[in-house]
């Protein structure tokens, strides 16, 4: 019987369908790459021109603007795009702020506090400025792509409630601004619904997520990643704030005492809600109502300055129960803004709970990332879950004086093991320099100082004679001294008025004015209280005239070393003109030097003291 024989035409088709499938085979899909631990900028990840962009709106759980209608929060994706071409997943970087919309410029008349008051008086009204709010659809921030998306991430960006083009109220600091990113982070990972508008209902799949996610930013925007994490929101595998505020109390007040951020005089959580507020203006008036002018402003309390319900609720170290994503925490030292207390706090209850922690310290001030190195490391074995051994590093790193940022030197931990608590006394100078000295004193007369809010904590520690200020210098150091940690101050103190400010710096003298002086060089940390809360931050009672209290309270943390040749100062004044409020000079404070003692971390303790003041 005979066979029909194929045509050459229908073999060379055969032939190419062959070579095509070859092809196809033989083509490498684009994937992520890791060397060393670390996700590689991958060339196909790498050309800005080919990353799909766009934007979308997620549906939240909350309602906070009244419309009666679920907020939904804007949010832009950038991809790269293999991840609609060859059906890659890849892990997410979100990133959260409610500045990308636009603030109010800060320079309007009465935008802050006026501060010049007496302690517990109201200040006078200040001005509410309009926010214009910024910036086109899609785009939201072009903020970490660059770094990400080439290393094999996709970068997730969302306006803040109440900011931008996202729907809602700004709250600084209250539940929408944690439930927010989980929403969007419950719809990376298929649980939460996404639009293409804010009014429609045609959906938006993140078909392109891996379902693991990290968070990163700084400042406010270094807070929502912590703010998120606090939900236990399942995805959010790893977080590094860098700089956040992690307590609205710890920000605006310090152990009962009115203190503005530094940079920031006047600053309170009402004012900054006025700075973000960028959303629908058709909005504005029932938020304002709502939040500024009626759950702010009865929670705030600027006349005790104590510790409430209102800052209870938006403090991040109350919330951290459900919480499990790997955090590492960056900071720096001389950050007088979010000072540095706010990311110790929350490392050392993370690690406490088990948590994967690490901790980067810098010697500068606002904001600052870990190294790209120590970054990638981190979001490689949480989000790629690659087994690169990062639980194993060292869970500190301190950028040393003078050192490059991204030169840290590693240690074990922070505060660093090796240091432990030495007690300084007070030796009476007044009106010039009294010594700090390792054995307590008795039957010294007190010591008073007159408060004048025009002269600085500088030309105070700096000034050989004042009446303004106590001092007391330890012995010229003939070897360094490497504090670590938290120093803390008891005080027995009295005022000649109900309610008076006092504030404390530790510096490093004699003080360096020359060309090139680096932060370092002067001020060693710093804190402040308010007397009236000896006893709580809660509970604040009127001083009675001349009656003496005693108070213990922390200064911020830090890790420093005091170089031979210096003296370690203690400087003792009451209202700083850098942050608290700045009532008419001419308050006495007595100090009982008798009964007020500095305790300092030092490394080595008592023994590496004793060496270094020979």
């Amino acid at each position: 019987m005979n066979k029909r024989q194929p045509s050459v035409s229908n073999i060379f088709k055969f032939l190419f369908f062959l070579i095509s499938i070859v092809g196809i085979a033989q083509t490498p899909k684009t994937t992520p790459v890791f060397k060393d631990g670390e996700a590689q900028i991958v060339e196909g990840f790498n050309n800005p021109d080919k990353w799909i962009r766009h934007d979308l709106f997620v549906e939240t759980t909350f309602d906070t603007d009244g419309d009666g209608k679920l907020d939904r929060m804007h949010v832009s994706v950038t991809r790269p795009e293999q991840t609609e071409t060859e059906d890659l997943k890849l892990p997410i970087i979100l990133c959260s702020s409610p500045y990308y919309a636009g603030t109010a410029t800060g320079a309007e008349e009465g935008l802050f506090w006026n501060v010049k008051h007496e302690l517990g008086e109201k200040a006078p009204e200040r001005s509410h400025p309009e926010v214009v709010r910024k910036g086109k659809r899609p785009i939201i921030s072009n903020s970490h792509i660059k770094k990400w998306v080439p290393r094999g991430y996709i970068v997730v960006h969302t306006s803040a409630p109440g900011t931008g083009f996202s729907q809602g109220a700004p709250t600084v600091g209250g539940p929408n601004e944690a439930l927010a990113p989980k929403a969007v982070i419950d719809w990376l990972c298929g649980r939460a619904k996404g639009y293409t508008s804010p009014d429609n209902n045609e959906e938006v799949k993140a078909f392109w997520s891996t379902g693991k996610v990290g968070m990163t930013g700084t400042s406010y925007n270094g807070t929502i990643p912590l703010a998120a994490a606090t939900t236990g929101v399942d995805g959010l595998e790893a977080i590094i704030p860098i700089a956040p505020n992690t307590s609205s109390y710890h920000y605006y007040r310090s152990n009962g005492l009115v203190r503005s951020p530094g940079g920031y005089l006047g600053e309170d959580i009402d004012v900054l809600y006025d700075f973000i507020h960028s959303g629908d203006p058709a909005k504005r008036a029932y938020n304002n109502k709502t939040i500024r002018d009626t759950e702010l402003k009865n929670g705030l309390d600027r006349e005790t300055g104590d510790y409430n319900e209102f800052w209870a609720g938006r403090d991040y170290l109350n919330k951290m129960g459900p919480m499990k994503a790997a955090l590492l925490m960056s900071h720096g030292f001389n950050d007088w803004n979010v000072m540095s207390e706010h990311s110790y706090r929350i490392y050392k209850a993370a690690k406490e709970k088990g948590l994967p922690t690490q901790i980067y310290y810098h010697q500068n001030g606002h904001g600052g990332p870990p190294p790209i190195k120590i970054m990638n490391r981190w979001f490689t074995r949480y989000l790629h879950g690659v087994k690169n051994g990062v639980e194993n590093d060292k869970k500190a790193w301190i950028v040393r004086e003078n050192d490059s940022p991204n030169n840290p030197t590693p240690y074990d931990a922070y505060p660093n093991p090796n240091a432990f608590n030495v007690t300084l006394y007070l030796k009476n100078g007044a009106p010039k320099q009294g010594k700090l000295v390792l054995n307590p004193l008795k039957k010294q007369a007190p010591e008073t100082l007159v408060d004048d809010h025009n002269i600085s904590m500088e030309e105070l520690a700096q000034a050989t004679s004042s009446k303004n200020r106590l001092v007391f210098t330890t012995p010229t150091l003939t070897k360094d001294i490497h504090i670590s940690g938290i120093a803390s101050i008891t005080v027995k103190i009295a005022s000649s008025k109900p309610a008076a400010n006092l504030s404390v710096a530790l510096v490093s003298l004699p003080w360096n004015t020359t060309e090139g002086t680096v932060i370092t060089d002067n001020i060693i940390t710093r804190g402040w209280a308010d007397p009236q809360n000896h006893k709580s931050i809660s509970k604040s009672k009127p001083l009675k005239p001349g009656k003496f209290y005693t108070m213990t309270f922390n200064l911020q943390p830090d890790d420093q070393i005091i170089k031979a040749g210096q003296q370690i100062g203690l400087v003792i004044f009451s209202s700083d003109n850098q942050f608290t409020i700045l009532p008419k000079p001419g308050t006495e404070l007595t100090v009982d030097t008798n009964a007020t003692k500095i305790t300092l971390p030092i490394v080595g303790g008592q023994e590496a003291y004793k060496k270094a003041v020979k």
